[in-house]
């Protein structure tokens, strides 16, 4: 049985991969492996990938995919699905980051800005709070009326998928500094 073959099995896999990794790689220093860090960029990846997947692969496609059709099946089980996975990864990935900047002891420090590496990671903290409002307050509620899983005239629908597509947008472009800041930040780069 071949655990690649379910999605689970391959999450189970990458995590026991994982533990090979942190015995493999272990220095004997005693530093413990900082877990919040590593949640942090896991869950990172998921939603910069599925908001690059959105803006760069599915939004593109729709108008080929309303022409021959295939909109339909896009709409009832592909966009639903990643949706679910955007969001609560949206919500992951601030949660362990917050984490992360605690155990580091500089939640305040990063979200005052208080200079140095503390405004890096900082900028990087507050643009991913925008983003994860953008996700929550208008991406999600909007996309629900688009994707017909609330009720909403064609006219609403039109402007809900306007203003979803707008801060998906946004979410794009706040992204590459975010992510600046954030290795900028791991790689104790101060700019």
């Amino acid at each position: 049985m071949n655990p690649l073959n379910s999605v689970l099995g391959t999450i189970i896999t990458g995590v026991v991969l994982t533990i090979i990794a942190i015995f493999a790689l272990s220095t004997g220093t005693g530093n413990p492996i900082e877990w919040t860090v590593w949640f942090h960029a896991v869950a990172g990846v998921l939603w910069i990938g599925l908001l690059y997947y959105f803006n760069f692969v599915q939004v593109p496609a729709m108008p080929a995919a309303k022409a021959d059709g295939t909109a339909p099946g896009i709409t009832k089980h592909v966009a639903p699905r990643a949706l679910l996975w955007f969001r609560w990864a949206a919500v992951a990935t601030w949660l362990s980051g917050a984490a992360a900047l605690m155990k580091m002891g500089i939640l305040v420090e990063a979200f005052s800005m208080s200079g140095g590496a503390n405004s890096v990671i900082g900028l990087g903290a507050w643009l991913g709070t925008i983003m994860l409002f953008n996700v929550w307050v208008l991406i999600w509620p909007n996309q629900k009326k688009v994707l017909g899983l609330v009720e909403a005239s064609d006219e609403e629908k039109a402007k809900a998928a306007k203003v979803a597509l707008l801060a998906s947008r946004t979410n794009t472009a706040l992204s590459l500094p975010m992510l600046l800041a954030m290795t900028a930040f791991g790689h104790g780069l101060p700019f």
